[in-house]
């Protein structure tokens, strides 16, 4: 369930929403074997609603009828999963994934359907319902499908183990677990890693939301998950990449294999297709703006997980993603930390495990600037080279467009 190293995959939230199809998710995973796969970039993730055959873009259905088994356990939407539509689950599309050479994952919410409190359906392997397990008192404030369980029942633990164990047998290697960290969950969080430890498959957990995620509870993340959100959505909006600087500072310092503080997805090349928020276009965020999302996410060790739909994407956000140079720091760099914070500057600095050490000096502000490294930051040379482009670079006159960075390994 750990991870030595910040995961890297795409998922279908940013260009699809709630209605990725199944030949979608084939075309994702095709171009990742083939452009993406050599650099490290390795999970396909269905999101949120494979399970509802009435999904729709920009939003939830309420009373949606979602397709569950006897034992209330989610299962994929035959029109558009059409595989699934002998009761075999994901397990072909999974087959499909792990021929390319590429792990498969799936969203699930917090809890337990409505529908199977409805119905009673009974939990796999107990004498119990879903009606017994249940907290009713306990919903989504987004989503309106499912009730929380109660822990204090033995039940709660069977209903998870039976799912977890579902999606381990249909091939399932990654989970996005949803609602399960503003507020946080900590009891549904450690259920949901048990179940994961006794399906027998090594998959690898990632918690949502993220909204206001405190750092004290770093050593029970630690103990139950492969990365966690620290943000709510992210989008390609400026204000939305500015605001994790400070939520990353706090986190960076903190990063180690076994776990991760995930930043959120890449909204970059061909999003929002039938999205939750916009109509279809290429990412808003400039070129500039890209190489700082980019940039601080590897300074910081989050995961890096691609919203856009790769067959549609353009090459130069696929040069983006396939900077060997650049995804160099987020696999081999350590003391991730922002040591330099005035107005709109913001110097962050690594260290590379063969000695070299890496800085990302950013400007937040709306017009380029020229700066003097040095005299922010103790270095013991004047020069570098810049790791986007591979150009030589004077850290006493370091010219940063707006909105923009330049990363630089240092010369020792």
């Amino acid at each position: 369930m750990s991870a030595t190293t910040p995961p890297l995959g795409w998922n279908s939230w940013d260009c699809f929403g709630t209605t990725v199809t199944e030949d979608e998710v084939i075309a994702n995973a095709e171009v990742m074997a083939e452009r993406l796969l050599p650099f490290g970039w390795d999970i396909v993730v269905v999101d949120i609603q494979w399970y509802d055959p009435t999904a729709r873009a920009h939003g939830y259905n309420d009373d949606a009828p979602l397709l569950l088994d006897e034992h209330g356990i989610h299962q994929p939407a035959p029109n558009r999963f059409p595989s699934s539509s002998d009761g075999s689950g994901f397990t072909s599309l999974a087959a499909r994934v792990h021929d390319l050479g590429l792990r498969f994952g799936l969203h699930i919410m917090r809890g337990i359907p409505k529908i199977a409190v409805a119905q009673e359906l009974p939990v796999k392997g107990t004498e119990w319902t879903a009606v017994d397990i249940a907290d009713t008192s306990s919903t989504c404030p987004w989503n309106p499908d499912n009730y929380g369980l109660n822990h204090d029942h033995p039940g709660a633990q069977a209903y998870y183990d039976s799912q977890v164990a579902t999606f381990a047998s249909w091939g399932v290697d990654f989970i996005k677990a949803d609602d399960m960290l503003a507020p946080y969950h900590d009891r549904e969080i450690a259920a949901y890693a048990g179940a994961i430890r006794r399906s027998g498959r090594d998959i690898q957990l990632s918690l949502s939301p993220g909204t206001g995620l405190d750092v004290g509870r770093l050593e029970h993340l630690r103990e139950n998950a492969t990365m966690w959100r620290i943000s709510d959505d992210l989008w390609d909006r400026w204000e939305d990449v500015l605001e994790q600087f400070d939520r990353l500072a706090r986190w960076a310092p903190l990063q180690q294999p076994g776990g991760w503080a995930d930043a959120d997805m890449l909204p970059l090349g061909r999003i929002g297709i039938r999205a939750e928020r916009g109509d279809p276009r290429d990412s808003r965020l400039t070129a500039d703006e890209q190489r700082t999302l980019l940039s601080l996410w590897v300074l910081a060790r989050s995961p890096l997980m691609m919203g856009g739909h790769l067959p549609e994407t353009d090459d130069a956000t696929f040069a983006l993603l396939t900077n060997a140079d650049v995804l160099r720091i987020l696999t081999h760099s350590s003391g991730n930390a922002e040591v330099h914070h005035d107005g709109e500057l913001r110097v962050w600095s690594a260290v590379g495990d063969s000695g070299e050490r890496w800085v990302g000096a950013f400007w937040l502000g709306e017009n380029a600037a020229t700066i003097d490294l040095p005299a922010r930051i103790e270095t013991r040379t004047a020069t570098g080279v810049d790791v986007w482009t591979g150009a030589p670079a004077l850290l006493n006159d370091l010219t940063i467009p707006a909105h923009g960075v330049r990363l630089l390994r240092l010369a020792t």
